[in-house]
């Protein structure tokens, strides 16, 4: 079992930036692959970024060149840089963790997500 706790979230002007943190509880967390993912009101959950135990990472090309995936697997931490914001990356965002080493970028693939947390980027 994995639990996990998002934080960082709030509000922010266009432009400006943010990081959000995934604390994970569980003894695999540090071989499982873990993503970030947003769902704006009226809008499907999409997917915007993951990383591999070994810290191989993918990020959706809406995001790609302003969002950056890491992780301290000493921390149980997975960390979402985001800059650049736009209004268009206003959403809840939510950590989320497979019980495999791989990353994919399909929400059915993940077995444990946090509760989320809102970002919001005034224009």
């Amino acid at each position: 079992q994995v639990q996990l706790v998002e934080s960082g979230g709030g509000l922010v002007q266009a432009g400006g930036s943010l990081r959000l943190s995934c604390v994970a509880s569980g003894r695999t967390f540090s071989t499982s692959a873990v993503g970030w993912f947003r769902q704006a009101p009226g809008k499907e959950r999409e997917f915007v970024a993951a990383i591999m135990w070994s810290g191989g990472n993918s990020v959706s090309d809406s995001v790609k060149g302003r969002f950056t995936i890491s992780r301290d697997n000493g921390k149980n931490t997975v960390y979402l840089q985001m800059n650049n914001l736009e209004p268009e990356d206003t959403a809840i965002y939510y950590c989320a963790a497979r019980s495999t080493i791989y990353y994919t970028t399909r929400v059915d693939d993940y077995d444990y997500w946090g509760q989320g947390t809102q970002v919001t980027v005034s224009s």
